[in-house]
């Protein structure tokens, strides 16, 4: 494992990717803690920090600037509180393939009011009874979950699931977390299943299809493409063609 430090994000990739936000690219070190973020200079809009080994989503300081967040491929077992005070303009958060457990787990984004995108794609909480309806109530800004736009007959189903005295017991009793977690003890990886993790090169052709969709057919093909094994824009060497979304 690698500790992040200052120097290693300063010499870490920085660029303009596809959608022209600035990123910077601390995938693949097997960083098992997110530390020393204010070496960045709030000077990011986008962090890859996919194919590592964190394990809680916090360690950030105040970034005004960052509005995506690339955590695929980790171990992440916790979402830190107060999220919305560190990182007040987030917007997308990619969580694919960690190992979030419970429905509750992922009750800490409820006070992120600029979060649209999310996606807890190979995490065991998605088996659960009622997520998405769930997903759906208790972050009230998204827009997508898992790629598939949020319809208004969802948004409608789960402010009626969890309407009045008995929706408030149900929530509560869906939403239990995981226990809390020891530093030191074995996390086991999601279990096999579904399509492999996209390899690096791939993901900038999904990140950059996630964040120029334009209509709700684009998001359903994306996310039938996804589905199949299909890289968008890869197929035949080209760049996506999806157009900017106004969000």
């Amino acid at each position: 494992m690698v500790k992040l430090t200052p120097d290693l994000i300063e010499q870490a990739a920085q660029y303009t990717n596809p959608v022209r936000d600035r990123e910077l690219d601390l995938r693949g070190y097997k960083i098992p803690v997110i530390e020393n973020m204010g070496a960045t200079l709030d000077q990011f809009d986008t962090i890859d920090l996919s194919d590592n080994e964190i394990r809680k989503l916090d360690g950030f300081p105040l970034l005004k600037r960052l509005k995506t967040i690339m955590l695929n491929n980790n171990r992440l077992v916790r979402i830190g509180e107060r999220l919305e005070e560190t990182l007040p303009n987030l917007e997308t958060l990619v969580l694919t393939n960690n190992s979030l457990q419970e429905l509750g787990d992922i009750d800490n984004l409820t006070t992120c009011t600029h979060l649209k995108w999310l996606s807890l794609l190979r995490n065991p909480l998605t088996t659960k009874q009622h997520y998405r309806l769930y997903v759906v109530h208790k972050v009230p800004s998204l827009k997508v979950l898992d790629f598939k736009k949020i319809r208004l007959g969802e948004r409608t189903a789960a402010n009626n699931m969890f309407a009045g005295k008995k929706g408030q017991k149900l929530a509560a009793d869906l939403g239990k977390r995981t226990k809390v977690f020891t530093p030191g003890a074995a996390v086991e990886k999601p279990a096999a299943g579904g399509p492999p993790a996209p390899a690096a090169p791939d993901q900038e052709a999904i990140k950059a299809a996630i964040q120029n969709t334009s209509s709700l057919e684009e998001i359903e093909r994306l996310h039938a493409m996804l589905q199949a094994g299909q890289i968008p824009g890869r197929q035949n060497g080209h760049q996506p063609e999806f157009s900017e979304m106004d969000m």
